[in-house]
């Protein structure tokens, strides 16, 4: 008998990284590896799972920067040389290691693997959104939207218009892309404060996600705790996250992705081998970085290594996914017990942690919707669409200022090493505000300037570049791209007011930072 649902939901993101002024940009690479790794395995899982008939439910959400570089030409022809690149390693690879088996039969086991990747990228025409839209239209995925750039909306508060920007962009743009309306939206950094849900409703969007401690310490008190949505004064419903089941994956000591079978994300021959033989594959300034290709599982706390087992790794991510299921199970028969509902539990997590870091995961996910679907009656699989339509009335709260991460309030993306972004960013949103009132409604190469001014300062506001500077990795790139976007916004509001715009240095960023091609300079009102 039927306890309880299962909602899994992954957050798919990668902050607006494209340069076409060079040929071999450093950090483009984790668009590429971000769809060989995890995009690319992911969406093989689900074509295995459609074809085999298996009745599945999963909510993802594709950031709208994310999109734009998936569906750029320019990024996806560099995806192709990235890819015959990586092939072409794993060849050679395999001659290399010849007299070595443990870890021959790696490399071709990457060979085939990249090859797989190529062939299912070119299958889509080379833009992976279709793929992923077949998939909802099929009626197993729910694909929600997220902020336009993924600005951490509390720290937007100042402006409101800014949010209002930031949805209303990912809005029309999902509206044009998958020709539907977003039911959800995923909130940057779950970051979420009272009265933002307005705006949410403003959109069309109908539910939300936060951290525990968001629905915990709402007014009044939850009722059902996370095992129920419930519902903000403005009728839009927030899910919050299960503690449990998010621990058992994302720990560190206790989750899965850390288990001693399993990949070592480390150990990669970009940084191995000797460099003039791996200096092709990698930054053609000699940057070593990783190539993809790794030969050694985690071992354990030790630097000494072992050779991978993918046999073994594919068996334990299975026994790992039915340990998952049956906790679940367990946990909706012992909710159910004193609950007047059946319980909702809602397992989120970064979708790069499948396949990118946790080099199994794919598996474990297709491992554990196989079982789900076959081996039990427990649990269903359920997509928060689906449990808003089967349980209409919820009870009214207001959930609490929170976010994920360090502390849970904040504080990582407002701190020592990134406070100083903020002041700059209120004045430029003080200052679209003021474009927009004075040219309410205009076309020509002022409104082609005044969308692209929009660009600029939702680029700039991107929760990405704070977190970097905080976690104090590729801080550089980080701080650039911050002063950049501002800079290009202050001499597009300079040359808008003073009616001399330059048309081709405008050509040139709108050619370099052309997220979001329908924008329109309004949404900021």
């Amino acid at each position: 008998m039927e306890k309880g649902y299962l909602c899994l939901v992954l957050h798919g993101h990668l902050p607006f990284v494209r340069h076409p002024e060079y040929e071999d940009f450093l950090e483009e690479d984790w668009l590429y590896e971000a769809i060989t790794e995890t995009y690319i395995p992911l969406l093989s899982a689900f074509e295995r799972l459609l074809r085999d008939n298996i009745d599945f439910r999963i909510t993802m959400d594709l950031s709208p920067s994310l999109i734009s570089m998936l569906s750029d030409e320019l990024l996806q022809e560099r995806y192709v040389r990235h890819i015959d690149s990586l092939i072409e390693l794993a060849e050679k690879e395999i001659e290399r290691t010849r007299w070595q088996p443990e870890f021959n039969r790696l490399a071709h086991m990457y060979l085939e693997r990249f090859l797989a990747a190529r062939r299912l990228f070119m299958a889509y025409d080379r833009n992976l959104i279709s793929a992923f839209k077949m998939v909802q239209d099929a009626g197993k995925l729910e694909i929600i939207t997220c902020g336009a750039t993924h600005g951490f909306f509390p720290l937007m508060d100042l402006n409101i218009n800014s949010v209002r920007a930031q949805v209303r962009t990912a809005v029309e743009q999902y509206r044009r892309v998958f020709d539907r309306q977003p039911r959800g939206i995923w909130l940057p950094e779950c970051a979420y404060q009272p009265g933002h849900d307005q705006i949410l409703k403003e959109n069309g969007i109908r539910f939300f996600f936060v951290d525990t401690h968001g629905i915990l310490h709402g007014t009044p008190r939850p009722k059902y705790g996370v095992f129920a949505p419930v519902f903000c004064k403005s009728g839009v419903a927030c899910f919050g996250r299960d503690l449990e089941s998010s621990k058992q994956v994302w720990s560190a000591k206790e989750g899965y992705p850390g288990d001693v079978s399993y990949r070592d994300f480390y150990r990669d021959i970009g940084f191995d081998l000797d460099l003039d033989y791996i200096k092709p594959y990698i930054h053609q300034e000699e940057i070593r970085i990783n190539t993809g290709i790794k030969y050694y599982r985690i071992t354990g706390e030790t630097n000494e290594k072992q050779p991978y087992d993918p046999e073994a790794a594919r068996n334990r991510a299975a026994d790992h996914a039915g340990n998952f299921m049956f906790n679940r199970e367990k946990q909706a028969e012992y909710l159910s017990g004193f609950l007047d509902r059946k319980p909702i539990i809602v397992a989120p997590y970064d979708a790069e942690l499948f396949g990118h870091w946790w080099f199994e995961g794919p598996d474990w996910l297709e491992f554990l919707m196989r079982k789900i679907a076959c081996d039990q009656d427990t649990i269903r699989m359920i997509t928060p669409s689906e449990y808003l339509e089967e349980n209409p009335r919820n009870q009214v709260v207001t959930p609490s200022m929170s976010s994920w991460g360090y502390k849970g309030y904040n504080e990582f993306w407002l701190e020592g090493s990134n406070d100083w972004i903020y002041r700059h960013l209120h004045k430029a949103s003080e200052r679209m505000d003021e474009l927009v009132r004075l040219y309410p409604d205009v076309s020509g190469i002022t409104r082609r300037a005044l969308n692209q001014s929009l660009r600029e300062l939702l680029l700039a506001q991107s929760s990405d570049w704070a977190f970097i500077m905080k976690t104090g990795t590729h801080v550089e790139y980080a701080v650039k791209r911050t002063k950049d976007h501002l800079l290009n916004f202050i001499r597009l509001y300079n040359q808008i007011k003073t009616n001399s715009i330059d048309e081709g240095w405008l050509n040139t960023i709108e050619y370099r930072n052309n997220a979001f091609p329908d924008i329109d300079y309004r949404y900021h009102s």
